[in-house]
């Protein structure tokens, strides 16, 4: 397995946002649904706005009948390697709200943002509990949309990889090389006070 020691911090933070990453090899372990149930809760008690909660997620595990549609969400090079996760979740967000004290339905401006703050929260989560996720936008937008009967009201954002870490020799050659965690721009490409100046 790749070692996040490596990964530093320039300020203090807890470890377990620099031990996180997004592995592709996974093991042939199941995941129980009340563990994945587990990461949906702390997704749930992500922040957004009015408190809309817009995120929702849709999800097959493998060996349940729902997996080959969900790994048929993805598209070729996801599939490659995703196939063998334990579960794949397609994460959607609702792009209207009704405000307090309204009974009508407007835009949510921030119903992507919302649901990325969710998205973040099951990650952690599943990664405090010993498993990886990989987040992945090459999926089959159209084909989710039919097939998950979605209105249009709902946005498609991403499909999400669930397992446990696994064996990088297991991966398509192509891909081994790429199995370690992946390294952060500095803070003074991405923070500045007072000014955008970048």
């Amino acid at each position: 397995m790749p070692d996040t020691t490596s990964r530093h911090a320039d300020h203090p933070i807890d470890p377990q946002f620099v031990a996180r990453w997004s592995p592709r090899a996974y093991t042939d372990e199941t995941l129980p649904e009340a563990t994945l149930l587990s990461f949906f809760e702390a997704a749930r008690w992500a922040p957004s706005a009015y408190n809309a909660q817009p995120w929702r997620f849709v999800y097959a595990r493998r060996g349940t009948p729902h997996w080959e549609q969900f790994v048929g969400f993805l598209n070729e090079f996801n599939q490659s390697w995703a196939k063998h996760a334990a579960a794949i979740v397609i994460v959607i967000s609702k792009s209207t709200l009704t405000p307090p004290g309204s009974d009508q339905e407007v835009p949510a401006p921030t119903h992507a943002f919302d649901a990325g703050a969710a998205w973040g929260y099951l990650a952690l989560q599943a990664s405090l509990s010993g498993w990886a996720t990989h987040a992945m936008a090459g999926i089959e937008h159209d084909k989710i949309r039919n097939e998950l009967d979605l209105s249009p009201k709902y946005k498609i954002e991403a499909a999400v990889a669930i397992g446990r870490p696994g064996d990088p020799a297991t991966l398509p050659e192509g891909l081994r090389a790429r199995e370690v965690p992946s390294p952060r721009e500095p803070l003074s490409k991405i923070a500045a006070e007072g000014r955008f100046a970048f």
